[in-house]
This record gives structure tokens, C-alpha cells and sequence, in this order.
């Protein structure tokens, strides 16, 4: 007999005879550097169509903008300006760098080839200043933080939360839990309803639409060589890649991201990993990083998708308390049938009280 996952297995509590280990991302933001593969690999994997006709956006060099029924990863830009610099520099925190090559901190003393950089990279990839006749050639240096504005990128995605809302809400099973802990949705069941959109305290669900309003060719596409887009009306999320994952192949976006920004693996090897990660920075001095949904006693259960941040989380657009809106459904039946009892007792006493 097969060996089942342990009892916070959301795999498990979906009554998997033969749950495997939990599967998740860690992804961590000091070192994306906001090339955006990821969201073109899962695009080509999944075949979601194109968001709108690709023009950068008046707030941000961003196309997309946020999560979406065709954008199931999604690489934020952030801009930090001199205000939020001074106030987070007078905290006493240290500002986490976006770890691109040729932008780390000064060396303080020679590294072997073989060491690496705090980002991972290893030190003789590093560019150095040349020798010159004033000296031999330096470590390398990056400059100081810039007094006008920072970026912080992160690679957003679907939280595949131990409690997940989305699930709890779906009315036709088109949402179900796999053997990996994941949470997919099944095109082919989904009737549009858009409960499960008002389920996400993370607002990754989204129906999914053709942009009706604009206008179209004889051929039915829209102006700008729109491709015609497929489960118009239907509600559409990151899987996980779990045709993917079946095969024991990496996810699409983790698999094609350079920097190494997103890990995949089992869940807790990757909250194991992430919270090395953030004592790594701590110990730098760095002490503003912070995880993101590892925690199992905040109002999802923790997630799957667990996020090293580099400030608070509603800079990047994340709630500060996730919390599943089916939560409070026991103590809601509980107080409604308490209240309906004492109104049943009233009229009870009511009647006896009318025949005296």
C-alpha cells in the first residue's frame, strides 16, 4: 500500500490514495532581475493567448500589469522613489540590491573561483576593474544605491494555498486538488460562474474574456492581429504545469528562468530553502527581507507558492493577512442556527404564554 502524506497534506485531505510529496515554488525576488521568461515560457507552454496589444504601461515598463486569465505569471516592476528610500534607510535596514551581475556589494576579501556570490553566481564570472599602473584590478564593486529610486521585481504567481477559497467556493468541481497538493482548474467543467473569482483573497482568479468592446475583422479577430482566444467566459489560474508535473518534469517558468529566481520542489524543501535564504541576507545586514505565505497559521494555511520579499508586501500588491473568506462559514452556521433556535424558543413561549 502506497505510503500517504502527512496529515497537513492538503494532498491527503483531499483523500488521495496515492498523494505524492507537495509540490511548490519559491521564488526569490532579490535576484530577478525582471527579465520576464518566465511569463513568456508559461504562455508557450499553456498556450494562453496574448494580453491586449502588448503597449508598455503609463505606471510601470510593464505590459501585462497584474495576474490574469492569460497571464498565469507575472513579473512586477516596482519603482521606489527617494521618499521610501530615506524612510526604510532610517530604519537602520540595509536596502537588498536586485543581484544582477556587475551590481554587488564590495568584496571584503579575496574569493576563490570557486565561492559565489551572495546571489549565487560565482565570483570569477564577476567583472572586476582592470589593473592599471596605479594598481593591480579590483574586486567587484557596485555603486551605491541611487539616492532617487529603486527597483524591486517580483515573478508573481498562484499561491496554491493549503486552504485554498477558490476551491471551498466552486459550485460544479471544476477546481479540485491534485495528488501534488496543487489546485487546477478543469476548463471543460467551469460554467463562468466567477465564485471561485470572489474566493482568491489573492485576486489570481480571473474569467477569462476576448475584449468584445474592441472591434473586429470579417475573420472575427480583433484589430491588431488578436489571435482568437480560446475558453472565452471560462475562469483560468496557474496549474502548476501539472501535465508537467505527471511527467516529473520542472514547471515551465522555474525551468527557463536565468537567474535561478524561481525554485521548484518539494514544498518544504523550499521553505527550508527560502528561510536559509533570508538568514543568508539577515546576515548581511540586509534585514528587510522577509518570506511570504510560509507561515501555516495565517488565514490559508500557508501556500505552496512561498516569496522572499524585499519589503512589505502590499508594495507588491499582496495582502499583509491572506485570508480564505470561507473561514468564518462554522462560527456564521453555528450563530445562525443558535439564532434561530432562540427565535423558535421565543414563539414557543410566546404561544404558551397567549393560551394563559
Amino acid at each position: 500500500m502506497p505510503q500517504l502524506a502527512g496529515p497537513t497534506d492538503p494532498a491527503a485531505d483531499a483523500r488521495w490514495p496515492d498523494a505524492k510529496p507537495r509540490k511548490g515554488f519559491f521564488t526569490d525576488t532579490s535576484i530577478c532581475i525582471g527579465c520576464k521568461a518566465c511569463e513568456v515560457a508559461c504562455k508557450e507552454w499553456n498556450h494562453n493567448p496574448r494580453d491586449g496589444d502588448l503597449n508598455l504601461l503609463e505606471s510601470s515598463y510593464d505590459n501585462t500589469g497584474a495576474l490574469g486569465a492569460s497571464t498565469w505569471r507575472h513579473v512586477a516592476f516596482v519603482e521606489q522613489g527617494r521618499e521610501h528610500i530615506e524612510q526604510a534607510r532610517a530604519t537602520g535596514r540595509a536596502l537588498v540590491d536586485l543581484g544582477m551581475p556587475g551590481l554587488r556589494p564590495p568584496v571584503p576579501a579575496a574569493r576563490s573561483s570557486a565561492e559565489s556570490m551572495p546571489n549565487g553566481m560565482p565570483a570569477d564570472l564577476m567583472p572586476a576593474v582592470p589593473a592599471t599602473s596605479a594598481g593591480p584590478a579590483a574586486e567587484p564593486t557596485m555603486p551605491p544605491d541611487t539616492p532617487e529610486f529603486r527597483w524591486l521585481m517580483s515573478s508573481d504567481v498562484c499561491k496554491h494555498c493549503t486552504h485554498a477559497g477558490c476551491l471551498d467556493v466552486c459550485p460544479t468541481g471544476a477546481l479540485f486538488r491534485t495528488e501534488f497538493g496543487t489546485v487546477v482548474v478543469q476548463a471543460d467543467v467551469c460554467n463562468g460562474c466567477g465564485t471561485c473569482v470572489a474566493g482568491c483573497p489573492f485576486g489570481v482568479v480571473e474569467r477569462r474574456t476576448d475584449g468584445t468592446a474592441a472591434p473586429k475583422t470579417k475573420r472575427g479577430e480583433r484589430k491588431g492581429e488578436q489571435p482568437e482566444v480560446p475558453d472565452v467566459g471560462v475562469a483560468h489560474k496557474c496549474t502548476l504545469c501539472y501535465d508537467r508535473l505527471i511527467d516529473d518534469e520542472t514547471p515551465a517558468c522555474a525551468k527557463t528562468c536565468p537567474t535561478t529566481s524561481i525554485k521548484f520542489g518539494d514544498h518544504e524543501e523550499m521553505v527550508a530553502v527560502a528561510r536559509e535564504r533570508v538568514a543568508e541576507l539577515h546576515a548581511q545586514g540586509r534585514t528587510e527581507a522577509r518570506l511570504y505565505g510560509a507561515n501555516e497559521l495565517d488565514g490559508v494555511g500557508g501556500t505552496g507558492s512561498v516569496f522572499l520579499l524585499l519589503d512589505e508586501p502590499e508594495v507588491y500588491g499582496l495582502p499583509p493577512d491572506p485570508r480564505v473568506p470561507t473561514a468564518d462559514l462554522p462560527r456564521m452556521f453555528t450563530r445562525a442556527g443558535l439564532a434561530a433556535a432562540g427565535m423558535a424558543a421565543a414563539a414557543v413561549l410566546s404561544f404558551i404564554g397567549g393560551r394563559r
